[in-house]
């Protein structure tokens, strides 16, 4: 299984920006703390950062067109106005789970792309992320069950 992790605008200042919200783990140390969890679980993982939504639409659909079998995203800043985001993720064959640090519903705020995904997994600070790996892969593993039978 191969997998695409798209951190959204900000999330490349994790660990220095607001970290009574996100906690003081780095973007560098939270890239080798899911990486490892993708090994555990067997998943190739490819990371990107962007601060340019453009930039995730079009990496999302290369990786759906190469035959990537998920993608995991944390919107971060295109949470309530990413609404190419959320047309490309309608668009993709492959499953998309949103990822959040922060319960994003106590804190008051909507997601545009949530329509679009088949989970969410918000509330756990880092380990929100090792949560969406798990709910992938059983997610793909589900997926290919019923196209086998």
């Amino acid at each position: 299984m191969k997998f695409l992790l798209i951190q959204g605008a900000n999330m490349e200042y994790l660990g220095t920006r607001q970290p009574e919200l996100y906690g003081t783990t780095t973007a560098k140390e939270l890239n080798s703390i899911v990486r490892r969890r993708a090994r555990e679980l067997g998943v190739e993982l490819e990371i990107l950062y962007t601060n340019t939504e453009g930039e995730a639409v079009s990496a999302i659909y290369k990786a759906d067109r190469e035959g990537i079998d998920g993608v995991l995203f944390n919107p971060a800043g295109f949470l309530y106005a990413g609404h190419a985001l959320r047309d490309c993720l309608r668009s993709i064959r492959v499953p998309a789970i949103e990822v959040h640090m922060t319960n994003i519903e106590k804190r008051g705020y909507s997601s545009v792309t949530a329509e679009a995904v088949v989970g969410i997994v918000a509330g756990f600070g880092v380990d929100s992320y090792r949560l969406a790996l798990d709910a992938m892969v059983a997610a793909v593993k589900s997926t290919q069950a019923k196209s086998h039978s």
